[in-house]
């Protein structure tokens, strides 16, 4: 097992707190959707949080809450993430992933109509074997553009044999490429710890402009 070294964590640490602050700030009428993207050797990590802001709370229940008793049911919970992920792309190395339904958290529904919700989805989805050098993975959302705004960041690999090189976004970040390294070697260094940091919080300041 790879132990990072404190100064790393410590950073790292540093930057998911602003993150999570700024991500409580976005405006009361809109949709945030944050994305998190993992790549690991044989899978790729992905996670979505959605929080509706209290203006636009009631039209996001209607749309989870078909029978319209009050409470979100798991049925209604389990459609509500599919038709989600039915809107999210993802392509590795110009090959399409099919994005299938992995563990989905919900909070009640009174929650989410205070603007204090968040909407949790989480998926593995399996790769193929891949050769060592150059990838890159595509990321696109295009769930409810009407009312949305959108967050992406590559997370830090957890496997020694991934090191993330680059993330480029579109300006609104519906779209977020990720190019890496399938090393065969191993690497202790920290370096890959700070880049990881260094471009999460570049990805969470490009947003302040919606705020």
């Amino acid at each position: 097992m790879r132990v990072a070294k404190p100064a790393a964590l410590a950073f790292v640490a540093a930057i998911a707190l602003l993150a999570a602050r700024d991500a409580s700030a976005h405006r009361l009428d809109e949709y945030l959707q944050a994305a998190r993207i993992a790549v690991e050797p044989d899978h790729v990590l992905l996670e979505l949080d959605l929080t509706p802001g209290v203006a636009i709370a009631g039209t996001v229940v209607a749309d989870i809450d078909r029978d319209r008793d009050g409470s979100l049911s798991q049925a209604e919970q389990q459609d509500y993430a599919g038709r989600v992920l039915e809107t999210l792309d993802l392509a590795v190395d110009d090959r399409p992933v099919t994005v299938r339904p992995g563990t989905a958290t919900f909070p009640e529904a009174s929650a989410l109509l205070r603007g204090e919700g968040t909407i949790q989805l989480r998926t593995r989805l399996s790769l193929p074997a891949q050769s060592a050098g150059a990838h890159h993975v595509l990321f696109r959302n295009r769930y409810r553009r009407d009312i949305s705004v959108y967050l992406a960041n590559a997370l830090v690999p957890a496997s020694d044999h991934i090191a993330v090189t680059a993330q480029h976004r579109e300006a609104d970040q519906r779209d977020l490429t990720i190019e890496y390294q399938v090393r065969t070697g191993r690497s202790d260094s920290p370096a890959w710890w700070l880049f990881g940091g260094v471009t999460m919080l570049a990805g969470w300041r490009a947003v302040n402009r919606y705020w």
